[in-house]
Order: structure tokens, then C-alpha cells, then sequence
């Protein structure tokens, strides 16, 4: 194991984060989130068989107090009406009105709704947690102001031949209705995605779908959390060759974006750049 210091921040790489292989747990520090577990505490798959959901739906929830009972109704009854077992986990991080409070009501008029909070603000952090909670052989990804069950039926059929599906906007046929600003940053996002990592997709971020048996050992080897825990885990997915597709949607913007631009890509070109480095030096350990 190696470790840096870089000034506010203590980097640890872990020559065990082989991606294939996990020959032990892995603990998380430094720009990562907390959470540790041993695979040899996972669930038994073959055990639950007869109980477990076919999907688990993870949503991370941060002062949704208005939306949530709404949306969160329309995605169950989207899933009741598609006919398969399922379970949604709402991942509240930190919030400061009463979105952790409808959770938990949600939680209790609804069948297989599970409610998974945390003490702080941390979208990705809690997408990881809630990824980890999953008991379903196929785990799917929405935002509460953006989900499909249409596209959640396209993916459950693309991963019977992949291991992953990302939403894209940018794949061709997709329709980008967004405004022009948010259109340009993402189309800035990809090609600096590209420059600092060669990377083969064209979105990270977004709905999507894995098969949980490949991506559990990818979750494990995360390090970001916040914004970036969506991008280190795809590009992590393929460089451990996890087959991934994209599949085009049509993306209209529900409301405004909650947290400001200007703030936020200073803020994720540093961090992007944090990731490669430590890429970097997980190559050099493995050698």
C-alpha cells in the first residue's frame, strides 16, 4: 500500500484493487467514501432466489421534500405495471427539510421501498451505499427527476448480452432538448473525458443499468464520491472490460439545474484530475 499526502487530502492507493481479482477488502480513505465490506459479506445470491427482487432500483434523494412523493409514486407504479419483482432504495444524504421523513412514509405505504439515509450531502457517496444495499442480480440507477421504466426494459434485455447500459445523450439518434449551455458543457465534458482517460463511452453520468455480479468488484476499487463517483465508476468499468452499450433517450429538463455551474466545473476539473492521478498510480503498483 502507498500513501500520499497532499495537503488537504491523504491519497491512499491499494495494490489490491486489481479490478479481476479481490483477494481482500478494500478500505476506503482520502477522497473516498466510508463504507467497507467484505465480499465474502455479500448476500448469497443462490439462497434468494426464490425471494430476492429481479431489479433493485437505486435513487439518491437530497431535499426532495417537494418531488419526492410524486415521483416516487409513478416510478412503483411504473414497476408494478411493467410485471416484475422489484425493489427501490432511496438513498437520502444529508438533507435539511423533510425528505428524509417522506422517505421513511414512503417506506412504510409501499411495498419493497427501502430508505438508506446518511448524515451528510454526497450524491455519489450515496449511490455507492445504496449500489452496495442492492440485492437484485441487475441494479439500475435513476435520479428522482429522471427515470424510464421503458428504458428499463430495453436495458434488463441489452444486459442479458452486456454488463452494463448507460442512458446517452450523445449516442446517435439521442434527442439533447436541454438548453444550449447545458448541451455545450456536456459535449466539453466528454471531450475532456477522452483527453485525460482515452475512454471509449460518451456518458457517465445518467440512468444506467449493470448486472451486479460485474459490478460489485468495480464498486469496491472507487475512490470519488460527489459528482464523480458516476464517471470513476464507468471508466473503471471498462478498463476492467466490462462489455458496456449505450442506448440513445430523448431528455427534456424537468427544472433547473439546483447547484451553480460556475462552482461546480472548477470543482469537477479538479477532481478529474485527482482521478487520474490516482489511476496513474494504481497502474505503477500493479506494475
Amino acid at each position: 500500500m502507498l500513501e500520499f499526502a497532499l495537503g488537504w487530502s491523504v491519497l491512499i492507493i491499494k495494490a489490491g484493487c486489481t479490478l479481476h481479482i479481490m483477494k481482500a477488502p478494500i478500505t476506503d480513505s482520502g477522497t473516498a467514501v466510508r463504507n467497507t465490506m467484505n465480499l465474502n459479506e455479500l448476500p448469497d445470491i443462490e439462497q434468494e432466489k426464490e425471494t430476492r427482487p429481479k431489479v433493485s432500483i437505486v435513487v439518491p434523494i437530497y431535499n426532495e421534500e417537494s418531488l419526492l412523493p410524486s415521483a416516487a409514486s409513478d416510478l412503483y407504479e411504473g414497476l408494478q405495471e411493467a410485471g416484475m419483482a422489484f425493489e427501490i432504495i432511496l438513498c437520502e444524504n444529508g438533507s435539511t427539510d423533510r425528505t428524509l421523513e417522506i422517505a421513511n412514509s414512503l417506506a412504510d405505504e409501499f411495498d419493497y421501498i427501502r430508505v438508506l439515509p446518511s448524515e451528510r450531502p454526497d450524491y455519489g457517496g450515496a449511490i455507492r451505499a445504496g449500489m452496495l444495499a442492492t440485492r437484485a442480480p441487475y441494479i439500475f440507477v435513476f435520479d428522482i427527476d429522471y427515470f424510464s421504466v421503458p428504458f428499463l426494459r430495453e436495458a434488463l434485455a441489452s444486459l442479458k448480452e452486456y454488463d452494463a447500459v448507460i442512458a446517452s445523450k450523445l449516442a446517435p439518434g439521442a434527442e439533447d432538448n436541454r438548453s444550449l449551455l447545458r448541451r455545450v458543457i456536456t459535449q466539453g465534458f466528454n471531450l475532456f473525458l477522452k483527453a485525460l482517460f482515452n475512454i471509449k463511452v460518451k456518458e457517465t453520468h445518467g440512468m444506467k443499468a449493470f448486472r451486479r455480479k460485474k459490478i460489485m468488484p468495480v464498486i469496491r476499487c472507487t475512490r470519488m464520491a460527489k459528482d464523480l463517483f458516476d464517471t470513476e465508476l464507468i471508466i473503471r468499468a471498462e478498463r476492467s472490460g466490462l462489455t458496456i452499450k449505450e442506448v440513445p433517450i430523448a431528455i427534456e429538463e424537468k427544472r433547473p439545474t439546483r447547484s451553480s455551474l460556475l462552482k461546480r466545473i472548477p470543482r469537477t476539473v479538479v477532481g478529474l484530475l485527482i482521478l487520474r492521478y490516482l489511476l496513474w498510480m494504481e497502474h505503477l503498483v500493479r506494475g
